[in-house]
């Protein structure tokens, strides 16, 4: 088990940029697959973003392909996700999630994690 930490939620113009940012308290990344999910008021949470434990292979939503970015630290301290030219449907609640895969893929079903962070409040105004 790994406990995770997200950060960078805010309120943005629309066309605006922001960062959002997981971190593990007390450890790293190292070894684990890790996505970002989303959750708008009365939708069930979806994928946004995958990444693999070596970064070598990601997966992105088509509703945030070409605007996002996933991404990993040398340091495996974080796992960013880069969000431009944000939409107001871009507006949820944003989570981490961590998994400790038995090879080098992504996974984009919720209940194939088992490590999740609090959220972080996104709200992207019109």
């Amino acid at each position: 088990q790994v406990q995770l930490v997200e950060s960078g939620g805010g309120l943005v113009q629309a066309g605006g940029s922001l960062r959002l940012s997981c971190a593990t308290s007390g450890g790293t990344f190292s070894g684990y697959a890790v996505a970002w999910f989303r959750q708008a008021p009365g939708k069930e949470r979806e994928i946004v973003a995958a990444i693999s434990r070596s970064g070598g292979h990601r997966y992105y939503a088509d509703s945030v392909l070409g605007r996002f970015t996933i991404s990993r630290d040398n340091a495996e301290t974080t796992v960013n996700l880069q969000m431009s030219s944000l939409k107001p449907e871009d507006t949820a609640v944003y989570y981490c999630a961590a998994k400790h895969p038995i090879n080098d893929v992504y996974y984009i079903r919720r209940g194939s994690y088992d490590n999740w962070g609090q959220g972080t409040q996104v709200t992207v105004s019109s």
